[in-house]
């Protein structure tokens, strides 16, 4: 009988051992997850606006929005340009660019939200970072790095030969489609001379 006895109870050890680690492991993540229902975070879109838009001032950028619910709460904004270019509406979060932006001067801005307790001006929640980039539209034209560009090919030379290479830049923004591509084009001897879109 004791050796049945005691084959019983070693068998029964590992399934307690691993019942307690469950017990545990829930209590866990109970305790996890009330601790995330109590925790507050900003919430918004990435913002962003169109460079030199047409449309009149002030030209709406994005949203900020916190979780906390306080009545008595005001959003703040600081940073590059707060309060000048850019403003908040303190109550709904909205906030404003109230002059037309170039993205070839400026194309992103970073900026601190914080929401207040207008009554005593305490910090509702930890301040956070945020940038506003301005997208690109196609406003501008190339231009040649230089103003003349000398070439020179020997007489009786094949057909194909290079003469010269010239470079025009465009300042928009390279990384949207067909705002920053350059193609060339020969305006005056075309008859004798071709130019392909490196230059």
């Amino acid at each position: 009988m004791s050796p049945l006895i005691l084959l019983f109870s070693l068998f029964l050890a590992p399934v307690f051992a691993d019942t307690g680690s469950q017990k545990t492991t829930k209590n866990l993540c109970s305790n996890d997850v009330s601790h995330k229902r109590q925790k507050r975070d900003w919430i918004w879109n990435q913002m962003h606006i169109k460079e030199e838009i047409d449309s009149p001032l002030p030209h709406h950028v994005g949203k900020i929005t916190s979780s906390v619910r306080n009545s008595n709460a005001k959003y703040i904004i600081e940073g590059e340009y707060a309060n000048t270019i850019f403003k908040v509406e303190e109550t709904s979060g909205d906030v404003y660019a109230f002059e037309r932006l170039d993205r070839e001067k400026k194309a992103e801005y970073e900026l601190t939200a914080l929401i207040i307790d207008r009554t005593n001006n305490r910090s509702l929640e930890r301040p956070s970072k945020f940038i506003i980039k301005v997208y690109d539209t196609n406003d501008n034209s190339p231009v040649f790095v230089q103003k003349v560009f000398n070439g020179s090919v020997p007489e009786m030379s094949p057909v194909g030969t290079s003469v010269t290479k010239v470079t025009a830049v465009d300042a928009d923004d390279p990384t949207v489609s067909g705002h920053a591509t350059v193609k060339y084009q020969v305006t005056k001897g075309g008859e004798n001379f071709t130019i392909d879109d490196s230059g």
